[in-house]
């Protein structure tokens, strides 16, 4: 990624491979201090999701994410995109939506470029955007190492400014379906993982890992619902998001 300062002015950016619009817009204040992250730039997201037609008559729901690109690895805005693109196809078999996704590019200290749990809470409280918050970070120092990591309610107890965080690294492999797995995770807040063929809460990722049982999506919904990150959809919904 650019590590620049965003220009002035607002721009419109197709991803035509992912069919996703960005609006780039310029960083707001930025740290001048050469050991505090600094915000370069932000985006908005606007990953498409399939039509959804409700079996039942549960009402839609919205998860409005916020990510955080630290720069300075391989991540790029497409391959972000286009993993949000993925996760929200998803994530709409439970009637869940995800209309937009603030992305935040942050320049940060070399000690912050890896989830490791001791900065990582530190680097939190530096950046309090609203949750769930994902992290598309370098890698990983924590001892018992994942490519991805989810913190929810249950597993955040000795770290408060992780809860409802996601931690992915840059080696991570099929990244959409990795991070639908990831917020699956945060929305149930449980670190629980089955052995069902096709089913996203395998413990190994995989682009045929796409299904959830009714009973899963239920879960997540309650779960969710219950803990503020999910809200009933409105009339406020961009348009093509079903009702």
């Amino acid at each position: 990624m650019n590590r620049a300062r965003a220009h002035p002015g607002r721009i419109a950016l197709a991803i035509a491979s992912v069919g996703l619009t960005i609006a780039l817009c310029p960083a707001g204040t930025a740290s001048e201090g050469g050991d505090e992250p600094r915000l370069l730039g932000s985006a908005m997201l606007y990953p498409r999701s399939p039509e959804i037609r409700p079996a039942s008559r549960e009402p839609i729901l919205v998860l409005q994410p916020t990510f955080v690109h630290l720069t300075g690895n391989r991540w790029s805005l497409a391959r972000i995109a286009e993993a949000a693109e993925t996760a929200a196809a998803v994530l709409a078999q439970c009637s869940v939506v995800i209309p937009r996704i603030p992305l935040h590019q942050v320049e940060v200290p070399e000690r912050y470029q890896d989830f490791h749990v001791p900065v990582s809470r530190e680097l939190a409280r530096r950046l309090p955007y609203p949750k769930p918050t994902v992290y598309f970070v370098r890698d990983t120092r924590q001892r018992i190492a994942f490519d991805a990591e989810a913190i929810g309610r249950a597993n955040s107890r000795g770290r408060p400014e992780l809860q409802d965080t996601v931690w992915i690294t840059e080696g991570i492999r099929d990244p959409g379906i990795a991070l639908a797995h990831e917020l699956v995770h945060v929305l149930m807040d449980s670190g629980e993982h089955v052995d069902v063929p096709g089913n996203l809460m395998r413990d190994q990722t995989a682009p045929e890992n796409r299904e959830l049982t009714p009973g899963q999506c239920a879960r997540l919904r309650a779960a969710g619902t219950a803990h503020g990150l999910l809200q009933t959809a409105d009339s406020r919904l961009p348009q093509g998001q079903a009702q």
